[in-house]
């Protein structure tokens, strides 16, 4: 059975002009694809001809400050062969957007979502690209670097615990102060009661 690195090794000799050589770290092997136009075709060979049947996770690296500014991470499986392999590929800030893989694996389609959605990469081609835990409309994406701890203000009135969460105080929230976390729990409070 090929090792992880030979299955890279194998991917790379497909593609020699957009993927890197492999690099392994801890039995993990890795490859960046340089052009992510092709990262569909990569990724559907890795499937169809090595038996990455498997998508894991797709994810999303910020690097603000640095040019490319993305990087998106899928993480491939072989169920047959039982061997895990990293795709990586960058997309810059002007761009911003890559190739969907939701045709080669369908549950791509909510990992780009959610990568939409909080990071503001674009996947073009996916079938219902918009927005997964923020409300449509929200002119944002919360995992950037540059989005501030604190959050920002909506205009938007009644949305986003514009006025105090439903559970705000109730029986079963921790309160915060106290002289220690025994006093600050719901159910010492509700016992002298």
């Amino acid at each position: 059975m090929p090792t992880p690195l030979e299955f890279a090794q194998r991917l790379r000799d497909a593609f020699p002009d957009v993927v890197a050589a492999p690099t392994e770290f801890r039995g993990e092997a890795t490859l960046v694809v340089s052009d992510p136009a092709r990262i569909a075709d990569v990724c559907g060979h890795a499937k169809a001809q090595l038996g990455f049947d498997f998508l894991l996770d797709v994810s999303s690296i910020d690097n603000y400050g640095d040019e490319p500014r993305w990087t998106v991470v899928y993480e491939l499986y072989g169920l047959g062969h039982a061997c895990h392999l990293r795709l990586r590929t960058s997309v810059g800030e002007e761009k911003g957007e890559v190739p969907t893989v939701s045709a080669v694996w369908r549950t791509a389609d909510w990992h780009e979502r959610e990568i939409f959605d909080l990071m503001g990469i674009r996947f073009a081609g996916h079938p219902d690209l918009r927005r997964i835990l923020m409300w449509e409309g929200y002119p944002y994406h919360p995992l950037r670097k540059d989005f501030p701890l604190a959050g920002k203000p909506t205009d938007l009135p009644e949305v986003a615990f514009t006025r105090a969460a439903p559970l705000e105080g109730g029986p079963f929230v921790t309160v915060p102060g106290g002289k220690d976390t025994i006093a600050r729990e719901p159910r010492a409070r509700t016992a002298g009661d």
